[in-house]
Formats: C-alpha cells, structure tokens, sequence
C-alpha cells in the first residue's frame, strides 16, 4: 500500500483564482467554488464483477473517475455528467453513474442506466466503462458505454436515452457486441447533432489480432492488434442504429475517435492514429488526424493528418510520470479531444505529446482548422513554468468565442512527498494565438489516486460552455490512498 500523504483542498465562494499571473492584455475569469458531483456508491454493495482466475483485480468502492459532461442546447441551465463509479484496477468498473443539475451545476443529483449487472443491466456485462454523453437538438441525452464480461472475452458497445433531462434511462441498446477474445470494443463515444433533428452519432474502435489471440489493448504488441473506427447513426432519435461500418481502410489503426459537427453540417471525427505496411508499422507512424463527412457519416474522406505524434521518451505510450519515482500515471496523452465554436465553424484539436520539450514530457497542444481539411501548425496551451507533465486535456469554445482547454500538471511538485496535481483552464481570446491560465481548484495528491496499470483518474476530464461561462468536470483524489471525487467548477466571464 502506498503511502498516505495529505493536502488540503478548500471549497469556498467564488473568489477570482489567487496566485495566477495575467500577461498584459489578458481576459482574467472568474472561478467559482468546486462543488461535489459524486457521492456514496449506489453499487457498494454489489458482489459481482471478480474477474475468473488467480488474480480477481482489485475494486475500489466509492471511486468516481473519467467524467464527461454535456451541457443541454434548448436549455443550459440543464447539465448531465457522467463517470466510472467503483473502478476495478485490471480494467473498468461496477457501473456508470450519471449525475445531473437543473440550476447550471450548483446542485447535482445521481441517477444511471443499466449498462452492468450491479446498475441491473444484463448479467454477463460485469463491468462498464468510458462513459459519454450527449444532447440531440431536442433536449434529450443519450449515454454511451462500453460493457464488458470480467473476463473481458464479451464486449459491447450500448447506448441509454433519457427523455427527461437525466433523472430515468431507458433500456441499454446495443450497437455492438463481441464474444471471442480476439475482437474488442473500446473508446466509445457519442455526439448529437445539433444541426439535423433526431441525429445522433456513435464511434469507437474494434481492435482485432491474429490467430485468436487477445484483442484487449495492452494484451499484446502493437504489432499484433489494429484498431479499425467503426460508426453508427440513429436518424430518428434512437428508435434505430444503423449497422456499424468501419470509417478507415486496413491499413489505418485508430483509437480515441470522437465527432464534432460544424454549423454548416459537416462531421469532423478526430482520432490518434497510427499507420501500417501490412503488420509493420511505417516510419512516423503515429499521428493525430480527422476524417470528414458531408453526408452525415454515410461516406467518409480520407484520413487527413493533423500533425506527427511526438511520445515523450522517459514513459510509455498513454502514460506520464510521477517526477519523483517515476511511476506510471495514466493520462491518456494520446486521446485527443475536438470543439467548434459555433458561430465561426472553426475547429480546436487538443491532445498532450512531448515535441515541445524534445522527448522530455508532455505539454498541451493544439492545433485549428477553418473547415476540417487544413490544420494550423500545432502551439503550445500550457504554460507550465518548470519541464514537468501537463495531461488530461479537454478543450471546449464558449458562446462569445472564448477557446477553454482544462488539463492537469505537476507544477506544484517538489522531491520531496506528495504529488501535488493543479487543475488549470487556459483560455484564449484569439483563437488560440495567446493563453492565459488560471487554477480552479487547491493541488490534490496524485499520489492517493486508485491504480489501474498506474495511478489512474481517467485518460479524459469533461468541460462545456453554458454560454460565456465554462463548466469543469474532473475527477481528484481525496485525503486517503485509492481515492477519487468528481467535482464541477463554473467559470465565469466578469
């Protein structure tokens, strides 16, 4: 067991964030207090889940982790989020729980669909997890999740619809399911379309390996596994999906996709890439790059890169480093996440690589495009004073333009124990020319957070707009080892 190391985290009144420094010219925001989102775990009791074998994995209850949130266009004051409760340490969790405001974020009350047997779905789905939301254009949400048997031999991709603004679901669709150990379901997510009524959107990959070996991520080599994007669509609210069909060719692996719409209809989908010559990967192999639909994702463009991927050389692939051990911390480096302001139709890609520090760790990147197809070269958001991590970015544009990316880093750490871990929104007010950063919340300690092939709070964080205003939604860990909190801070444009 690790060693419980403690820090202090004060909730108070909004109060601009101390201790921030504004460059000349800056717009300084106002940080609202950091309001609990989660609480006890409704599947504490839950018996299920042990994985078969010698190693059962390990449950931590009462941890809330990986949240996502979406804000409601015919109504803002409405707000869902959701997140992995009880998280298991050999992969996902006892369910998924979705919490929702109807007064902009101050308040917040559970609710969740029966994506796994401890939330009442179907028995062989042990574990859920990557959970996602969404809105149509009529108001109503829809959650997404990948469930999955404890031996991880059955995966499906299933989607929940609530009618009225989150308190119930209805019953789990499924849009896909797998049952052998060579095929699996993962990165799930689900968008709707704001400019086409009753249209909602679903992506994720099947990764697949030969020779009936396990499909599962981190089972095997790179070499060995490829992830193909497949995509779904409801047309009618989600009274049908349509079958799934891959978005790539096979000699493109994905992982991470996700769908933005522009105003004009336009679905930009984003994803971490990596290329292929028959089982070898090519020379620069990694990249961040899009495929585009005019039609509503009944045809696909080409891949189109974004720009090389740059892996930091001191941890491997999804992972970032405690500074002091050098410990894993899984971040999810490689996942990107997409915006579009909705006025002008311009596009913000965010993902964390290390081409800023050559190899050394990672930073906040970004990069822009006017219609999808052509992308600015990528910039630095962080403004990190010391050569520490920066992870875990989720980028978002307010109703007056204002480009928000939240992340995580390490600034605040020193030799000697804990990790303290800073929660930061850079904004821009020049389409991501110029940054200002302000900290939301006290620095937690990354180090009491639960272990899942390393210190684990999810590989993304949510962040929406309810007009000028952006609304955080991220997971921090509490005063105690394997511990970990969803709270929400709204920030607010003076």
């Amino acid at each position: 067991m690790r060693a419980s190391r403690v820090l202090v985290v004060t909730l108070g009144a909004p109060v601009l964030v101390v201790g921030t420094t504004f460059p000349a010219g800056a717009h300084p925001l106002v940080a609202g207090p950091a309001i609990p989102v989660s609480g006890p775990s409704p599947f504490a009791g839950c018996p299920v889940g042990a994985a078969p074998g010698e190693d059962p994995g390990t449950v931590y209850t009462d941890t809330e982790v990986e949240p996502f949130v979406a804000v409601d266009p015919t109504d803002p004051s409405n707000v869902i989020g959701v997140y992995q409760q009880d998280r298991w340490s050999d992969g996902a969790a006892r369910g998924l729980v979705a919490s929702r405001s109807a007064d902009g974020g101050r308040t917040w009350t559970e609710s969740y669909a029966a994506f796994s047997e401890c939330s009442g779905g179907d028995p062989v789905y042990d574990r859920a997890t990557d959970p996602w939301v969404t809105f149509d254009a009529a108001g109503d949400a829809y959650q997404i999740s990948l469930s999955i048997s404890a031996d991880q031999a059955t995966s499906a991709i299933l989607v929940s619809k609530s009618t009225d603004q989150g308190a119930t679901w209805g019953p789990p669709v499924t849009l896909v399911r797998d049952d052998t150990l060579d095929r699996f379901n993962d990165k799930e997510s689900i968008t709707g379309d704001p400019t086409r009524p009753g249209h909602v959107y679903a992506v994720w990959d099947r990764v697949t390996s030969p020779l009936g070996l396990p499909g599962r991520p981190f089972d095997l080599p790179s070499v060995l596994r490829h992830g193909v994007p497949l995509f779904s669509r409801t047309t009618d609210g989600g009274q049908t999906w349509s079958t799934p069909t891959a978005m790539t060719g096979g000699l493109l692996g994905t992982v991470g996709n996700q769908i933005a719409v522009l105003p004009n209809g336009t679905l930009v989908d984003v994803f971490f890439g990596y290329r292929r010559a028959g089982l070898l990967p090519t020379p620069n192999s990694l990249f961040i790059g899009v495929v585009v639909s005019t039609d509503a994702g009944e045809s696909w463009s080409r891949p189109i890169p974004i720009s090389d991927y740059v892996p930091a050389v001191s941890c491997d692939g999804e992972q970032v480093c405690d500074p002091d051990s050098a410990d894993p911390v899984r971040a999810g480096t490689n996942l990107p996440d997409i915006a579009v302001d909705p006025a002008t139709g311009r596009v913000y890609v965010v993902w964390a690589d290390a081409r800023f520090s050559g190899g050394g760790t990672t930073d906040v990147v970004l990069s822009s495009s006017d219609d999808g197809t052509n992308w600015s070269t990528p910039v630095k958001v962080n403004q990190t004073p010391t050569p520490v991590a920066a992870f875990n970015a989720t980028v978002d544009v307010s109703s007056d333009g204002t480009v928000g990316v939240l992340y995580y880093d390490f600034r605040e750490n020193t030799p000697a124990p804990p990790l303290p871990t800073t929660v930061l929104l850079a904004h821009s007010h020049d389409a991501g020319a110029t940054w200002t950063e302000q900290r939301l919340a006290e620095p937690f300690d990354m180090q009491n957070a639960p272990v899942a092939r390393g210190l684990f709070l999810g590989d993304y964080q949510g962040l929406d707009n309810i007009g000028r205003d952006f609304l955080a939604f991220f997971s921090r860990t509490g005063a105690a080892d394997d511990t970990a909190d969803v709270v929400s801070v709204r920030v607010s444009a003076p």
